[in-house]
């Protein structure tokens, strides 16, 4: 029975899918006859091609090779147009019907509205490609009340939601690395979801080979996200990662130095018996000497007020990507406490970045690549700066 409605909830799905491309298209189709093309020939292109691009991205997953990896990426862009045409062509319409009803002749000037609307499409997308690849520091500057030996400062590089994949590689990668020689941080944390989920195009173009120059003099420690178990590859990657020199935190602490504690959470993906589970906080924060810095990565950030009555001093997530295209930031704002940002909480420091990389189309819009430059001073008791 089971089966049976998800086999009817699937078809329901593609069918409303295909009706909001149709009549995506239909728009299209106009602006393409006000310019004079009319044949049978070039309209039936047109739609073709259309739902080729519109069901990119499904038909991918069944197919391998050069000609799978091209219909992703022609998906994941086309979603960004997918989104913001579900958005601004309904406005479009009944503004145009209001000028009809009004006396305007709407039809007399369909070619210069669709040049228009496909201008506005284009310059949006550019912003959002603009926003995607060209990646700011985020700086913040924390006190942490408590001593960590003799060590008073700590810089601290985090890089979360990179999403290696087709559209994620090696290049940006290296910008990452470039990244790292200008903040030179004692240690990089990565929070999740450092695979875009499949591990082939990982593997074929070798880019744990370019993580190999991803350093820091205190090391590199990462935690799964969501991506990395839907890519169903999580033992194998976990081991490409760690021949390149990075840690993998699984639901463990690491002491550094006899100063502070890194703590890495499994993520919350983890929770289902598939994965076999995943500590709660409180459990894995437990056993650590409270009068230590404790610097906890969660991928996704929910319960910060269990972190921080556990006794994490800063808490480290990423995965809402600041929702990557606005609006889609009130959706996050509303299904997490902080979904972008800081926040104190308690006497903990909590902090969600908008990722270094992308899921989908490489696109942002209201959120930037961005990677996180966190300067710790630790206080001890009676001590002051």
């Amino acid at each position: 029975m089971k089966s049976l409605r998800g086999i009817i909830s699937v078809v329901l799905g593609l069918v409303l899918y295909a009706g909001i491309n149709l009549y995506i298209g239909w728009h299209g189709a106009i602006w393409m006859k006000s310019l004079g093309v009319t044949g049978t020939g070039s309209m039936t292109l047109f739609w073709v091609l259309l739902a080729i691009v519109s069901f990119a991205y499904i038909l991918a997953q069944g197919i391998k090779g050069p000609i799978g990896r091209l219909l992703k990426v022609v998906g994941s862009f086309y979603f960004a147009i997918l989104q913001y045409a579900i958005l601004f062509l309904p406005v479009l319409d009944l503004g145009l019907w209001c000028l009809s009803l009004a006396g305007f002749t709407v039809s007399e000037h369909v070619t210069w509205i669709g040049t228009i609307v496909l201008i506005g499409f284009a310059l949006l997308l550019i912003w959002g490609s603009r926003n995607n690849w060209s990646t700011v520091v985020r700086p913040y500057s924390l006190t942490v009340k408590k001593a960590a030996s003799e060590r008073s400062q700590l810089r601290i590089m985090v890089a979360s939601d990179i999403h290696l994949g087709n559209i994620i590689g090696n290049r940006f990668l290296k910008n990452l690395i470039k990244k790292t020689e200008e903040i030179k941080p004692d240690l990089i944390l990565i929070p999740g979801d450092l695979l875009d989920g499949d591990i082939e195009p990982f593997k074929r173009n070798q880019m744990a080979e370019t993580l190999r120059s991803l350093k820091a003099p205190l090391g590199v420690y990462a935690v799964l996200g969501n991506h990395e178990y839907y890519g169903g590859a999580v033992e194998e990657f976990i081991e490409l990662v760690e021949g390149a020199g990075i840690k993998m935190l699984q639901d463990e602490a690491i002491e550094i130095d006899d100063t502070f504690y890194i703590v890495g959470r499994k993520d919350k993906t983890a929770e289902g018996s598939r994965y076999g589970g995943r500590k709660s906080v409180h459990d894995l924060l437990a056993p650590l000497s409270q009068h230590k810095p404790i610097l906890l990565m969660d991928h996704q950030p929910y319960h910060l007020d269990k972190a921080e009555q556990a006794g994490a001093d800063l808490m480290l997530s990423g995965h809402t990507h600041r929702g990557q295209m606005a609006p889609n930031h009130w959706i996050t704002s509303r299904l997490f406490e902080l979904d972008y940002g800081y926040k104190l909480k308690g006497t903990m420091h909590a902090l969600v970045s908008s990722g270094y990389g992308s899921w989908g189309p490489p696109i942002r819009i209201g959120s930037r690549s961005e990677v996180l430059q966190i300067d710790l001073t630790f206080v001890g008791e009676g001590e002051e700066r």
